[in-house]
């Protein structure tokens, strides 16, 4: 925190429940420093964060005047220091960290030092949701057996993240089978808000504890889906993220920030995905990477926040560094539906207020470095394959484009005759084109209530109908949190899902970055012996050749709803607006049409079956984690034990024999780079 009152910008902010301090915006302005308001808001937090942390060593009043003075048409080439709020990791990237700080408790021992000094300086928070695996679908078992196979595999880095769920301070673990990073992130982690005690700061006549904008980085790279709140933050490497973990800042070039101006509303029968394939595919075609994007106009009105996380998530796919939106009265409403508490609800209102960092319709509108627009109400129902996200497909095109894509991108002049799947007696046929994995999995869609409640009504539709899932699909449901399956049982949801094998298997990242599990034997060898393109459909953000399953070549994104829908169908070699997806118990053709629901419908849907105590329920448990989680042994003690059998963790050398007083740091020659990769 600053220890100087540069440009004389603190002030008090008080609240029913408390007085802060904090670093004001609207202060600067009066210093002489330009509008604020001319600013898109994603700045306006850089700028903050640069006012507040002042001290004369690693951020200056010069950064602050660099960043006030920001040139819209040309950004200043200058590095600009970025002191996020927090820290979150998920269980893959996050281990390194994890090792750094227990290998920094042994050599403070050795050295006798006291361990208990080595922990983060900001609030970092790991959630296990990369381990899980799709062994097991379409039966109620397929979560408890998936669990198990999880710790089986993953113990030893397990015990590593017990003993520090405990050992450190600043230092949360939310535990296997609960959620993914980004969705409790969204849910339950982000405050919107962050407060801290700086005593040092000793400004006369204000308080000790200082208000600021909730902003981190992540260790995954959709850590963006939280820009969907109006939080600065995007996904790092392993590195950068130990910096800020012990109190460095992060340093970026000043960023061109693209305007992307979203009017109108979905129209009737067109999902959030839709609406994220769209603003993708513009996105990239535009050119956006290593810059911000910050959505605005009168658009964001008529978005629900799990609208915006969901165009969020995306901005690694459209190459963007963040994908933003503001905070404004949606923000609050979210904070309220999810359970915050009516104190952290009043402070995000009146800082976000008091510092001009709050939209409305009526706001000015920002400087950008470059614009787009679109009008949400032209958005059609879509999808985005075979290989890469930003290919978008109109659903209505999408047999068109699955048989040009099978002679162009797969080489195929003519689809392979079908092949027999021979399966404890039954038997059926497929060819190119197989829907062998319809995976509505966690990542971009699980966190937003309509397009979950539309796929299990889409689900109740087609069971009524007396349509099943096609024999050859793998289906699984990994829902984002606890919270979705609670609401889905609460609607009647789940019953549907279930008879279609969209059993939940796991509440972690599944098909989407490849733990979509093997296929079954009998679906496995008939795509093998017929060198077939079988297709996935999956409700993800990366659809990369080869990411999903080795025996797929296809893969589309789709909504969860669209999932659904192909499971029915069993091929892409469909159009389903106009070709029946089979025949109803009563012999008559069914098609899409008949069995989505309205947007009407979702929403009453949604509003009678969601509710903040479900919230404040499953979260108050959340790091208490599954059974297996919390019969881990030997995750005690302040020092982690390290076994030197293990074929995972190991204590790292570089601090084993480390002197006191460390050798200057000599410089690096004859590197070299090991890999130039291209674009995709």
């Amino acid at each position: 925190m600053a220890v100087a009152n540069s440009f004389a910008a603190a002030a008090k902010l008080t609240t029913p429940n408390g007085d802060y301090t904090y670093f004001s915006l609207p202060k600067l302005s009066a210093a002489g420093l330009g509008s604020m308001d001319r600013l898109p808001f994603s700045l306006r937090v850089l700028l903050e964060s640069c006012l507040r942390n002042v001290d004369g060593f690693i951020v200056n009043e010069e950064h602050v005047r660099q960043v006030a003075a920001w040139n819209a048409a040309a950004p200043a080439q200058v590095e600009v220091p970025f002191l996020p709020g927090r820290v979150v990791l998920q269980d893959f990237t996050g281990v390194p960290a994890v090792v750094d700080l227990a290998a920094l408790r042994s050599a403070m021992v050795r050295m006798g030092g006291d361990p208990k000094k080595i922990n983060p300086l900001v609030q970092c928070d790991l959630v296990v949701d990369h381990s899980v695996q799709v062994d097991q679908f379409g039966t109620d078992l397929a979560l408890q057996f998936n669990v198990q196979k999880e710790f089986e595999r993953n113990l030893e880095r397990y015990q590593l993240l017990r003993w520090a769920q405990q050992a450190f301070q600043n230092f949360g673990v939310v535990p296997p089978a609960t959620g993914i990073v980004h969705q409790v992130n969204l849910e339950y982690l982000a405050k919107g808000v962050l407060r801290k005690q700086s005593p040092g700061m000793a400004i006369p006549g204000l308080p000790v504890d200082v208000a600021y904008p909730d902003s981190l980085v992540g260790t995954d790279s959709h850590t963006t889906m939280i820009n969907g709140l109006g939080v600065v933050g995007w996904g790092v490497g392993g590195i950068e993220a130990e910096a800020v973990m012990l109190g460095q800042p992060i340093y970026m070039l000043m960023p061109e920030v693209v305007g992307f101006k979203l009017t109108g509303k979905l129209p009737e029968g067109a999902t959030a995905t839709d609406l994220v394939l769209t603003v993708t595919q513009m996105l990239r075609k535009h050119g956006v990477v290593g810059k911000f994007v910050e959505f605005y106009g009168s658009g964001l009105s008529a978005m629900t926040l799990a609208d915006r996380a969901t165009i969020a998530n995306m901005a690694p796919e459209y190459g963007a560094t963040i994908g933003f939106f503001p905070v404004d009265d949606e923000t609050l409403r979210y904070m309220r539906r999810t359970g915050r508490t009516g104190a952290e609800v009043d402070l995000v209102e009146r800082y976000y207020k008091e510092q001009g960092l709050f939209r409305t319709d009526a706001s000015p509108e920002p400087e950008f470095t470059s614009r787009l627009e679109l009008d949400m109400s032209t958005v059609q129902p879509s999808m985005a394959g075979p290989k890469r996200p930003q290919d978008r497909v109109l659903l209505k095109d999408m047999k068109a484009n699955w048989n040009k894509d099978l002679a162009g991108a797969f080489g195929k002049a003519a689809p392979s005759a079908p092949v027999k799947v021979e399966d404890n007696g039954h038997s059926c046929e497929i060819t190119d084109g197989a829907v062998v994995i319809a995976a509505i999995t966690s990542c971009t869609n699980t966190s937003n209530p309509s397009v979950m409640v539309g796929a299990g009504l889409v689900a109740r539709n087609a069971v009524a109908k007396g349509l099943t899932r096609k024999p050859w699909v793998k289906t699984s449901l990994a829902p984002g949190s606890r919270v979705v399956t609670e609401y889905l049982e609460k609607a009647g949801l789940d019953k549907a899902l279930d008879q279609l094998g969209f059993q939940t298997v796991g509440y972690g990242c599944t098909t989407c970055i490849g733990n979509s599990g093997p296929l079954p034997d009998p679906v496995a060898k008939a795509v093998r012996d017929g060198n077939l393109v079988a297709a996935a459909v999956l409700s993800g953000n990366r659809n990369f050749e080869g990411r999903i399953n080795p025996d797929v070549k296809a893969n589309y994104l789709a909504s969860p709803p669209l999932v659904v829908a192909y499971a029915l169908a069993g091929t892409t070699d469909i159009d389903l607006t106009t070709e029946p997806l089979g025949r109803g118990s009563d012999g008559k053709d069914v098609y899409l049409k008949d069995i989505w629901p309205s947007s009407q419908e979702i929403a009453e849907t949604i509003e009678q079956a969601i509710t903040p105590e479900m919230f404040t329920t499953q979260y108050g448990q959340a790091t208490q984690g599954p059974e297996e989680w919390q019969k881990i042994t030997g995750a005690s003690g302040e020092l982690y034990h390290w076994d030197d059998a293990s074929t995972y963790v190991h204590e790292p050398p570089y601090f084993q024999e480390m002197p006191e007083t460390p050798p200057p740091i000599s410089g690096i020659t004859g590197a070299r780079c090991l890999l130039s990769l291209g674009d995709s």
